[in-house]
């Protein structure tokens, strides 16, 4: 096949998919002929990210696949598109994610011990059925506590292809830079009146936790304490009952 005419076809599949396409999905495309060998479509995609340079839109490898997106420049413009707000985390909910992000497998009491605090089951709940997490097995010790892992909709919501393009340890100073980089937004409330009686003079700064946990729209509870890094890895005793995501390193 010509080359000029792989690139158009490719093209359009990645416009009319509405979701990433892998290279065995592209292939597909061919059933009833002979499909293009993978380094053809590879160089077919290549020739198309060319194509975008300095244009809106882009060709971008995430964790399922490939596909055409807006560029993260055009993002003030084009969210006037939609009029619902985007979604709003807890800090709770972010501290937990990143913790399984960063040292999955892990399970849900070995994050209270990092944390220090309960795990609300409303934040498990959250991080499942939006498909960024799944069970990945079970602990091999009395209790059999599920493991938990990210998922290939976590890597194509956060833009990603593996879990080596998450920023290091090193680089989150805290949990307001986790939120610029998630582009996640936190609720503020006005603050409750104060009491007629008297009260200590206190400091000008709001706190940003305080007002989050006040806010009733929010589906999670909302704690205080940083997301903090486990010096010793997590054992290896584990009894898998699921078979492993694409969340893993590619060779």
């Amino acid at each position: 096949m010509e080359p000029d005419k792989l690139k158009n076809i490719v093209e359009a599949a990645l416009l009319a998919a509405g979701e990433p396409l892998n290279l065995d999905q592209l292939q597909r495309l061919f059933a009833e002929q002979e499909p293009p060998a993978r380094d053809a479509l590879r160089e077919a995609l290549k020739r198309l990210t060319e194509d975008y340079e300095g244009r809106g839109i882009e060709i971008k490898e995430v964790g399922s696949g490939f596909r055409i997106q807006t560029r993260g420049a055009m993002s003030e413009w084009v969210s006037r598109l939609w009029e619902e707000r985007p979604p709003r985390y807890s800090r709770a909910l972010l501290e937990t994610l990143a913790l399984i992000a960063y040292r999955q497998p892990i399970t849900r009491g070995e994050i209270e011990e990092i944390r220090g605090v309960s795990v609300s089951t409303n934040i498990v709940k959250t991080l499942l059925e939006r498909e960024w997490v799944r069970v990945v097995g079970h602990r091999d010790v009395p209790g059999k506590p599920a493991m938990y892992g990210t998922t290939k909709q976590f890597l194509d919501y956060f833009n990603i292809k593996n879990l080596n393009e998450l920023p290091t340890l090193a680089e989150i100073r805290d949990i307001d830079s986790i939120n610029a980089e998630l582009v996640f937004e936190e609720p503020t409330t006005p603050q409750p009146e104060p009491d007629p009686e008297p009260e200590p003079e206190q400091s000008g700064n709001t706190d940003p936790i305080t007002e989050a946990a006040n806010d009733p729209s929010m589906s999670e509870e909302s704690e205080t304490e940083q997301v903090v890094e486990a010096a010793d890895p997590l054992p290896e005793n584990v009894v898998a009952v699921a078979e492993p995501e694409v969340t893993a390193q590619e060779p």
